[in-house]
């Protein structure tokens, strides 16, 4: 019995990686099962090879754990096809070669396991703005690079509200070992500060390093921002207003771009709840304060000057909807902006949460490639 309740219970899970998590704590599992899939695989197959050394309950044992194998295997083919169809379509976009340096292809399996070689690097804090008794600090991961080098800005997420700069080291160490400066930013939170605080603090960053360029070994005429979930609606609406030349692409992972439209559908508390984040940080809901609302929407800022796009998402995000990055990429292309949108099959919100998972190598591929090709890099 207890090897049946097993198989139930992996079958059950499997659905999270073909449908949205319908609450906040399946949500954190769906992440788990997309970043670390061949536990879930090795899990399923013992049992299904169970159920050929014992005959109690075979029949039902083989079907679920054969069922929950091939679902829990998806993830790791929905990357694999992005070997044959990822380098050619970011080269015809941006104009690039594939990156001499990097990850050679999208996704390997075995890098699942070894890694795909990141040497830590010791990152220095900076303060770089001090505000109302209080100082907001960025992490700086220097480049391996003895030429002045690239800035990538990383905005963290956190639904506005939460969140610091401590998350996705591995991937400020990767960039960093492969010749990019890359900077991991705090900024002000709601509720006790509102939008546009977070912009103007992420200007601030990018001004703070720009005057100490030399320090830091930085080609000011090369600075990427880069966002995850609330971080990517920053550094979009960032990138999209500051008419900066020297911004010369914005990253946006699985971020509420389409606040005109997001401010307007309803969204289940279990899952987020929207009504309080919305008034936390932009004071109010959408039939309070549309104007704030467009203010804070990339696409209502996209117009024919916008700067090169990388969109990133994943189709059963169950936190930011998926169609925010559709309107998105509709809104660059009506407008003519080089723009890519990698839309993740099997993937959530977090999908690159370990830099080695299928979602994790698939990602850095496409941001690497997307930084070179912008870059010149």
């Amino acid at each position: 019995m207890p090897r049946v309740i097993l198989s139930v219970l992996l079958l059950l899970l499997s659905t999270l990686v073909l449908y949205k998590a319908p609450l906040h704590f399946l949500w954190l599992l769906a992440v788990a099962i997309t970043n670390y899939p061949y536990i879930f695989i090795i899990a399923s197959l013992l049992l299904l090879v169970s159920a050929f050394v014992f005959v109690k309950y075979r029949p039902v044992i083989l079907i679920t754990s054969f069922v929950s194998l091939l679902i829990y295997t998806m993830p790791l083919i929905g990357a694999y096809q992005q070997n044959a169809r990822l380098p050619a379509a970011l080269g015809k976009v941006f104009n690039s070669a594939t990156a001499s340096n990097g990850l050679t292809n999208p996704f390997s399996f075995f890098k699942m396991f070894t890694g795909i070689g990141i040497n830590k690097v010791e990152a220095k804090t900076i303060v770089y703005k001090s505000i109302q008794s209080s100082t907001l600090t960025l992490d700086f991961y220097p480049s391996s690079s003895t030429t002045k080098s690239p800035l990538i800005i990383v905005v963290h997420g956190g639904s506005w509200e939460s969140g610091d700069n401590k998350d996705f080291i591995d991937f400020n160490c990767y960039f960093a070992n492969k010749g990019y400066n890359v900077a991991s930013i705090n900024y002000r939170l709601a509720p006790a500060y509102r939008s546009p605080a977070p912009m103007e603090d992420t200007r601030d960053a990018i001004a703070c390093l720009t005057q100490h360029a030399a320090e830091y070994n930085i080609d000011t005429s090369n600075i990427i921002l880069l966002g995850r979930s609330a971080g990517a609606q920053i550094a979009l609406v960032t990138a999209y207003t500051s008419h900066n030349p020297n911004l010369k692409g914005v990253i946006d992972f699985y971020g509420p771009a389409d606040m005109v439209w997001g401010g307007q559908v309803k969204t289940s508390k279990l899952m987020l709840d929207t009504k309080k984040i919305y008034k936390d940080y932009f004071g109010g809901q959408y039939s309070e304060v549309p104007q704030v609302f467009k203010q804070n929407s990339a696409c209502d800022l996209v117009d024919s000057t916008t700067i090169p796009t990388l969109i990133i998402h994943g189709t059963i995000d169950a936190m930011v909807s998926h169609i925010h990055s559709e309107h998105l990429q509709k809104t660059l292309q009506h407008n003519n902006v080089p723009c890519y949108f990698l839309s993740m099959p099997y993937a959530t919100h977090g999908c690159d949460y370990v830099i080695s998972s299928p979602g994790g190598q698939v990602t850095t591929y496409a941001v690497e490639q997307f930084i070179q090709a912008v870059t010149k890099h």
